[in-house]
């Protein structure tokens, strides 16, 4: 993870808008479209690390349960079942300069700027 990344995903306003709020302050943002390319198990735990959140933070209720997730599990099959299904994974989150942040609202990313 290096370098201004953001976990993306095209179809999400608040991600197409996070986008365009870094982009107006010149950051061209590495783009992974996770849904795309999924975060491995060790992936998400160094980003939960970099959020300072748990699994539980970055959880879409409605698609974990729909994927068979239980939002109440412990942190490892959290990490397991966003890492087997991705569109769980809250969006945008933004990384840089060894910081994170999930942002929403979409100005959350200027935190870390």
């Amino acid at each position: 993870m290096t370098g201004p990344t953001l976990y993306h995903n095209p179809r999400c306003s608040k991600s197409r808008q996070a986008l365009a709020i870094l982009q107006a302050s010149g950051i061209e943002p590495r783009i992974v479209e996770y849904l795309k390319t999924p975060l491995d198990e060790a992936a998400l735990k160094r980003l939960l690390d970099l959020l300072h959140l748990p699994a539980r933070a970055v959880l879409r209720k409605a698609e974990a349960v729909e994927a068979g997730i239980d939002p109440a599990a412990d942190e490892a099959t959290l990490i397991r079942g966003l890492a087997a299904h991705p569109q769980a994974l809250e969006r945008p989150i933004f990384v840089h300069q060894g910081r994170a942040v999930l942002a929403r609202p979409p100005e959350k990313v200027l935190e870390i700027l």
